[in-house]
């Protein structure tokens, strides 16, 4: 076999080899349904739980990297605290040992037939879970199968004298088969797939066990780099969580090189009794690696917060999300109580929105990354409380309550999409700056010029500044039962009409004149527009405190005060 062919049998192995496995990973993510970060939010109350989740998340999705993504997600956007993170990085690094032990079982030669029936399932039913299945044992076939390519791909390489003094230096000197570990694992981007092709060589007796298990344990290091991508421009909690990271696997790495003789002899020891094959060697190998890992130091949770806390110093992020409101245990036994729970819900999310609105408004006068990263960061915040929230009222629609609870029930139903949606709209302004903002840097550059600030207008600065006043003013109106503030939004909502179409004429009027490309002035009636719709949003939750939102909310059920703040927004 010359070189060529052998190159392209490894790459394309460990193509098919890392398709398979994130194919059969997608699939038990399906299965299990779309409900990973809801395990992440709701089982990381303790460490022993934190590391639970991380390890059930990382056998459904088949990727430690992934829940180490997740977790850095959940930290940078609010919904999980440092110490909760750092338990799921320990589960993550013991989930991950489960594809080692998949790899072990030695049924290589079924991987066609295996392909052959996840095929079958996945083109002549059309059923959902049958699909899914299918996906799965497809997947779970191609891993083999591109292990089989890679195999066939390396076992010529026992014949390259350079090969195999690498070999043989790894195995006398640990520290040089850690970096080569981790090297690899950082090219390859799977811990996963490093470890499956470890297994390979160690199967064909191309390298020792005293060789293997230090590749085994730099790994573990490679694999710390796609959270300190994910981390990159990210908050500083987020930034803590992949520093975190890093010191856990360095930690373990270099407790178990110093006791490198002991574990490798136990290894060799252990294998006769439970009759191992190689691969299952190395795997086993690296479970009681990762075990041991976590088991050491999670009772160190604490003081490495404290180090990575005091390695990245600045603030902790600007949202912090007390999810303690939304207790399902509640619901069927004092669901007035869980109404009133979701209200103080609603309340934090449209503090959130507001939050979103602001960070918006500032990126519009400064175009700075700091509050691109944040209102991007609350608005992720936002759609997840939407969600948590509306299951949580739908449960609570089941229940019996009286007909002023039906009422406020509804009420929040509506207000919670019309604050998502207020939300939705800041990220779409944002995302219209975003674009106009590029081009104002590549024709700032072509001219050789500092760009400007774009989309510079005092008429637009004040319709801003009417919208935050709307979205603040109606928010509290609902939280508090406050009529004058609701009537104040209604009243108001009448100039924001009347300046937007002032601002509108006034940019045609640029337009016609050659002023300002055609382009930016889609841009910037978007903007406008979508502002404008926003206080229409506001309006609708204005109009739900007052009770006018909706025909059946009768007049004889409303406060008189209500009714005098409706007939003066009237006659205005």
């Amino acid at each position: 076999m010359d070189v060529q062919q052998m190159l392209f049998m490894f790459a394309g192995g460990l193509g098919i080899f890392l398709f398979g496995l994130k194919y059969m990973g997608d699939g038990l993510q399906k299965s299990a349904g779309d409900s990973l970060r809801s395990i992440l939010n709701q089982m990381t109350s303790t460490p022993v739980r934190a590391i639970i989740a991380g390890i059930v998340v990382t056998v459904l999705i088949q990727s430690s990297s992934g829940t180490t993504v997740l977790a850095v997600g959940l930290v940078s956007a609010g919904f999980m605290k440092l110490k909760q993170a750092i338990g799921v990085i320990m589960g993550a690094n013991i989930g991950t040992t489960v594809t080692a032990f998949i790899i072990g079982i030695d049924i290589g030669a079924y991987a066609l037939p295996i392909m052959a029936s996840g095929a079958f399932l996945l083109f002549f039913f059309k059923n959902v879970t049958i699909n899914s299945i299918g996906q799965i044992i497809f997947g779970f076939g191609a891993l083999f199968y591109g292990l089989e390519l890679m195999g066939e791909g390396m076992y010529p390489l026992r014949e390259f004298q350079a090969f195999k003094d690498l070999m043989i230096n790894m195995g006398d000197n640990p520290i040089l088969g850690v970096g080569v570990g981790t090297i690899f694992t950082w090219l390859v981007q799977s811990s996963s797939g490093s470890i499956g092709i470890l297994q390979e060589l160690y199967s064909q007796g191309q390298i020792s066990i005293e060789g293997a298990l230090p590749v085994l344990f730099g790994n573990n290091i490679g694999t710390t780099i796609t959270a300190v991508l994910a981390a990159i421009g990210a908050s500083i909690p987020a930034k803590r969580t992949a520093a975190s990271h890093i010191i856990f696997n360095l930690v373990g790495t270099l407790v178990v090189l110093l006791a490198i003789r002991p574990f490798t002899s136990m290894i060799v020891a252990i294998t006769p009794i439970f009759n191992l094959n190689p691969a299952m060697q190395i795997a086993v190998a690296h479970g009681l690696f990762n075990v041991t890992n976590v088991l050491i130091q999670m009772w160190f949770i604490g003081y490495l917060a404290k180090i990575v806390t005091s390695l990245i110093p600045g603030d902790d992020a600007i949202i912090e999300y007390d999810a303690s409101h939304l207790d399902f245990s509640i619901i069927t036994t004092v669901p007035s109580v869980a109404l009133n729970q979701a209200k103080l819900e609603v309340k934090q999310m449209g503090d959130f929105v507001l939050e979103e609105f602001k960070e918006m408004f500032k990126y519009y006068k400064n175009q700075d990354e700091t509050s691109l990263s944040n209102t991007l960061q609350l608005e992720e915040v936002v759609n997840d409380i939407d969600t948590r929230l509306t299951e949580y009222l739908m449960h609570i629609s089941v229940e019996d309550l009286p007909v002023k609870s039906s009422t406020e029930h509804t009420q929040m139903m509506d207000i919670t999409k019309y604050l998502e949606r207020i939300g939705d709209h800041s990220e779409n302004i944002l995302n219209n700056i975003k674009e106009a903002a590029k081009a104002q840097k590549k024709l700032a550059k072509k001219l050789n010029r500092e760009p400007e600030k774009i989309f510079h207008d005092d008429d637009l600065i004040a319709l801003f500044n009417l919208v935050e006043e709307n979205i603040s003013d109606a928010i509290t109106s609902f939280t508090q039962d406050s009529y004058v503030l609701a009537g104040k939004v209604i009243k108001r909502e009448k100039e924001v009409n009347r300046l937007e179409e002032e601002i509108r004429k006034k940019f045609i009027q640029r337009l016609n004149s050659g002023t300002g490309l055609p382009s930016d002035g889609i841009l910037f009636v978007d903007i406008v527009s979508n502002l404008e719709r926003m206080s229409d949003h506001s309006v609708k939750i204005a109009k739900h405190s007052l009770g006018i939102r909706y025909p059946f909310q009768q007049d004889s059920k409303r406060p008189r005060h209500a009714r005098e703040v409706e007939g003066a927004t009237e006659t205005n």
